[in-house]
C-alpha cells in the first residue's frame, strides 16, 4: 500500500476546489435569464406586498377566497349570506352594484347548479399588489343541460363559457366586500361570448330581450367610423 504524501493530497485537494469552482462558473454563464428578474413596468409583487398595511397575509387571503368559492358556502348562496359583509356589493360588466339583499334574492330565483353540470375550472389565484385585499382569479367554466331550465328541457349539450376574470374583495375580518367578473375573450366558447348567467340564457336558446344580453355588435356608429378609417387609409396610399 503507498500512502500519498502530503503535497499530493494538497494537489487533489486543489484541483477539487478548482472543479467545483469551474462548475459554478459554467452554471451562471450557460444558464438561462432567471425568471424572477423584473422588466420594465413591472411590480416588485413582493415589495408591494411587505408594505401593504391590510392585515390579512396574500396567502391567507387566497386561502380564504378558496374557502368562500367553495360548494358549502358558494360565495354567500349556501352559507345564507353569512360569509358577505354588510355592505357586500356584486358588479359585473353590464350588471350591478346590487346590494347584498339583491344579490342574494337574484340568485334564489335561479340556480344553475339545479340545471346544469358545471366545472367551473378556476385558475391563476392572485392578490392584487396595487390592492392588497383583492383576490383576482380566472374561470373556463363548461356546463352540461341534464335539467329543465327557464322552461327549456334539458338537452344535454355541453355550454362552453368564455374565459372570465373574477375578482374578490375582502374587509379585514375576511368577509366578502365586493364579488364580480367580466368576460376577458368574447370570441371563445359557444355562447356568443356572453359570460355568467346571460351565458347560459343564451346558450338554451332563451337570451333575454335586451341588448347587454346579446352577443356583441358594433353600434352603427361604429361601423360607420371603422368604414371611413378604412377609406382614409385607401386613399393615402393612392396619393402617396
Amino acid at each position: 500500500m503507498i500512502c500519498p504524501t502530503p503535497k499530493s493530497s494538497k494537489m487533489k485537494t486543489v484541483t477539487a476546489v478548482i472543479s467545483v469552482l469551474f462548475s459554478a462558473f459554467c452554471a451562471e454563464a450557460f444558464s438561462a435569464p432567471s425568471s424572477t428578474a423584473l422588466i420594465p413596468g413591472e411590480i416588485d409583487v413582493t415589495a408591494a406586498y411587505q408594505k401593504s398595511s391590510f392585515r390579512i397575509s396574500p396567502d391567507d387571503l387566497i386561502a380564504r377566497a378558496k374557502q368562500v368559492l367553495s360548494p358549502d358556502i358558494g360565495i354567500g348562496t349556501k352559507d345564507d349570506g353569512a360569509c358577505l359583509a354588510d355592505d357586500f356589493e356584486f358588479v359585473a360588466a353590464v350588471v350591478g352594484p346590487i346590494s347584498k339583499d339583491e344579490y342574494l334574492n337574484a340568485l334564489k330565483g335561479f340556480k344553475l347548479d339545479d340545471s346544469f353540470d358545471i366545472q367551473q375550472n378556476m385558475f391563476g389565484f392572485t392578490v392584487d399588489p396595487m390592492q392588497t385585499n383583492r383576490v383576482w382569479y380566472f374561470g373556463r367554466q363548461i356546463a352540461k343541460h341534464i335539467r329543465p331550465f327557464m322552461g327549456v328541457e334539458p338537452s344535454h349539450n355541453e355550454l362552453t363559457l368564455p374565459p372570465q376574470l373574477f375578482h374578490i374583495d375582502f374587509n379585514e375580518d375576511g368577509l366578502v366586500k365586493e364579488f364580480g367578473f367580466y368576460t376577458v375573450d368574447r370570441r371563445q366558447g359557444n355562447t356568443g361570448g356572453l359570460g355568467g348567467a346571460f351565458g347560459y340564457f343564451y346558450g338554451v336558446g332563451k337570451p333575454l330581450p335586451i341588448r347587454e344580453c346579446q352577443p356583441f355588435k358594433p353600434s352603427f356608429r361604429f361601423r360607420m367610423l371603422g368604414l371611413l378609417g378604412k377609406i382614409g387609409r385607401k386613399l393615402s396610399k393612392k396619393a402617396s
